[in-house]
């Protein structure tokens, strides 16, 4: 009982949250040192997502090694990416990379 409580509370704090902001639209004016942190929401919370998942995979301790297909994959994407500022082809070589050492047996 307490959790649904708790997920209803949170989902209408979110829905207002959110509808407060579409109803005011424009109307809405943040100062620009809140417009220049929010900008940084979005990579501040993919890296909070992503960098556990390549270099803990499996929920443990840190796993820095080339036994490790997230880890390789990853530094092959970021070598590309700098290299050639394509996310598709970032993209594409990542999962190359992480499903041929996974399937090659390097892991």
């Amino acid at each position: 009982m307490n959790y649904t409580v708790m997920i209803l509370g949170m989902a209408a704090v979110t829905v207002f949250i959110k509808a407060a902001i579409f109803v005011l639209g424009s109307r809405a004016v943040f100062p620009p040192l809140l417009q220049q942190a929010l900008g940084f929401v979005p990579v501040t919370v993919l890296t909070a997502i992503i960098v556990p998942m390549v270099l803990a995979p499996h929920g443990g301790g840190m796993e820095l090694s080339l036994h490790n297909p997230q880890l390789v994959a990853s530094l092959a994407a970021i070598a590309v990416c700098a290299a050639t500022r394509r996310q598709l082809v970032t993209i594409v070589v990542a999962l190359a990379v992480f499903l041929a050492w996974q399937l090659g047996g390097f892991a």
